[in-house]
């Protein structure tokens, strides 16, 4: 499938921004099941500095600065790609136990599970405890193949929680969310790496966008997707297996994937260094466009 992405971020200052430094992950990444076709940024003001380099886990990253004085900045990324899908449909009763693979993660020295094993600690974002184990304890039973396992946790989450924006911000616990049964899609995949990480497992968060469709009749507006996250499990000899627990399913060609790393902290659309302006309000609008099959 063939989409084209339109992300927009908007900043309104109550004072005057006399320079701000920049970081945009904001470009599609190229990788097993995506195919990234074209991608710019438009920037107002117009920026005095411009780069593009990839960041430690291979994310796009674009710098920019701004030296002009400014109350309102506009960021849009417009991309295109091609999302393949799911070429791989596992028998979940077959795959690896997840005893087994949390063996091979200490023991294998191969590069791919080597780097594999940094996603099995904790992060800024995500600590690992005991009310996380014990939550996930009735899908890892004893001898359960890895995959099954997952894709069990991913059902009970999206069916013990509430989808609720108002409920958590950026800095909410993981904790937290575990005890109040709320949150949005961040908080559900920093949920599930906590959860999976707990048994001694590679589990990564994942940032990009999802295609929304409208109710049948309506036509879908402009503007109204979002960001959305999900997290991926490694699964030795396979790879890397995503699961969305706010929609519960196995991603396919709707999803479409802009970075992935250890938690939020590592894929955040837009930070920076600003001088002055004071207090801001922000908007940021995502269209998700089907261009076809």
């Amino acid at each position: 499938m063939r989409y084209r992405i339109t992300h927009t971020t908007d900043y309104e200052y109550t004072g005057l921004v006399g320079h701000s430094y920049n970081e945009a992950r904001l470009i599609p990444r190229e990788c097993r099941h995506q195919q990234l076709i074209s991608a710019h940024l438009e920037i107002t003001p117009k920026e005095t500095d411009f780069r593009l380099r990839e960041d430690f886990f291979g994310n796009k990253i674009a710098y920019f600065a701004i030296t002009e004085p400014h109350s309102t900045f506009t960021v849009t990324a417009i991309s295109e790609v091609e999302v393949f899908g799911n070429d791989r449909q596992l028998d979940l009763s077959r795959s690896t136990s997840w005893e087994e693979v949390k063996d091979i993660l200490k023991r294998d020295k191969h590069t791919e599970v080597l780097d594999a094993r940094q996603y099995t600690l904790d992060s800024p974002y995500i600590i690992t405890s005991p009310d996380l184990a014990a939550y996930a304890q009735p899908s890892f039973a004893p001898g359960r193949p890895l995959f099954e396992a997952v894709h069990d946790l991913m059902q009970r989450i999206h069916n013990d929680f509430t989808f609720d924006p108002k409920f958590t911000t950026l800095s909410t616990p993981v904790n937290t969310v575990l005890e109040h049964r709320r949150g949005v899609c961040q908080d559900f995949a920093h949920l599930a790496i906590g959860c999976v990480r707990s048994y001694g497992l590679a589990a990564r968060y994942v940032s990009g966008y999802i295609e929304t469709l409208p109710p049948p009749g309506q036509e879908k507006l402009v503007g109204s997707d979002a960001s959305h996250a999900w997290f991926s499990v490694y699964l030795p000899n396979v790879g890397w297996m995503d699961f969305d627990p706010t929609n519960n399913q196995i991603p396919g060609d709707q999803h479409i994937v802009v970075a992935w790393g250890r938690g939020y902290g590592d894929v955040t659309p837009l930070k920076g260094v600003v001088f002055g302006g004071l207090d801001h309000e922000l908007k940021v609008s995502v269209d998700v466009a089907r261009l076809g099959p």
